[in-house]
């Protein structure tokens, strides 16, 4: 199917919600239990505070995390994974797997070299 507008593409949709450089990689940490802010940029050592914070807010804001707010001294706040973004985990998977085949293609090309 033809899009006119690329904004009508749902796969470009799709992309404009989970893609990028770090979302995948939250979405992944999240997978098996929720986590705290510091938790998670000690897990992606690479990434700004300022950026994760970002990318969370963003990841809440689509509905792909919750943000939960314990009243406590000092604050505590955990992102988990809602039911909408669960249902990207095994796609995100598929993608790694196919992934992981370029990458061993990649290493195999370089090695005959």
């Amino acid at each position: 199917m033809k899009y006119e507008n690329h904004q009508l593409c749902p796969l470009t949709q799709a992309l404009n919600v989970v893609g990028g450089k770090w979302k995948p990689i939250i979405i992944s940490h999240l997978q098996k239990s929720p986590k705290r802010f510091g938790k998670l940029h000690a897990l992606i050592p690479k990434i700004s505070r300022k950026v994760l914070a970002s990318q969370l807010s963003e990841l809440v804001r689509d509905e792909l995390l919750t943000r939960h707010s314990y009243p406590e001294s000092p604050p505590r706040v955990e992102y988990a994974l809602t039911e909408k973004s669960k249902e990207i985990v095994p796609i995100f998977e598929a993608m790694a797997e196919w992934g992981m085949y370029l990458v061993e293609k990649h290493v195999q090309i370089d090695k005959s070299q």
